[in-house]
C-alpha cells in the first residue's frame, strides 16, 4: 500500500480526530493513513469565501474555455467536502490505493496533475486549483461539471 503525503494541516487535523476519538488513525511524521472522520467534524469554510473561490475559478474556466457554472461546481463542492478545504477522503477504494481524494472537489493527486489548469497553483489543497482541475476533469469525463451528480 503507497501511502501519500499531507500537509501539516491535515495531518494535525487527523490527530485532532484521533484524540477526539472520531476516527481510527495511524499518525507517522509525513504520513497519515486513517478512517476518513464523520461529517460533523468537517470544518467548513464560510458561504462568502465558497462564493469567492468558485467565482474566482470560473474566471479561470472561461479564460481557458472550460465549462461549468456555479451552481454545477457549489452543488458538488458541497457534496464532495461540505466546504472543508482540508477534507480527505480516507476510506474509499482509492484512499485503500494510497491515493485519497482531498480538497474541495475531493480530487486525487493523478488526476490533479493530469488535468491541471495553467496558471493556477500546484498545490491540490489551493482552492482555485482544486476546483479548476476537478472541472478540467468533469468537461474531459462528463462534458461539463454541471453533468456531474453524484460522486465522479
Amino acid at each position: 500500500m503507497q501511502l501519500s503525503l499531507l500537509p501539516q494541516r491535515a495531518t494535525s487535523k487527523i490527530a485532532k480526530y484521533l484524540v477526539g476519538g472520531v476516527a481510527a488513525a495511524t499518525v507517522m511524521t509525513g504520513v497519515t493513513t486513517a478512517v476518513a472522520p464523520t461529517e460533523a467534524s468537517a470544518t467548513p469554510a464560510s458561504a462568502q469565501r465558497i462564493d469567492g473561490w468558485i467565482k474566482h475559478s470560473l474566471l479561470v474556466m472561461k479564460a481557458k474555455g472550460i465549462p461549468g457554472s456555479y451552481e454545477g461546481i457549489r452543488r458538488n463542492l458541497m457534496r464532495e467536502s461540505s466546504g472543508d478545504l482540508y477534507a480527505i477522503n480516507l476510506w474509499d477504494s482509492n484512499a485503500q490505493k494510497g491515493i485519497p481524494s482531498k480538497g474541495l472537489m475531493q480530487v486525487i493527486d493523478p488526476t490533479f496533475r493530469t488535468y491541471h489548469v495553467d496558471g493556477t497553483s500546484w498545490d491540490i489543497y489551493d482552492p482555485i486549483a482544486n476546483i479548476t482541475a476537478a472541472c478540467n476533469y468533469a468537461a474531459k469525463r462528463y462534458g461539463s461539471i454541471d453533468n456531474v451528480n453524484g460522486p465522479y
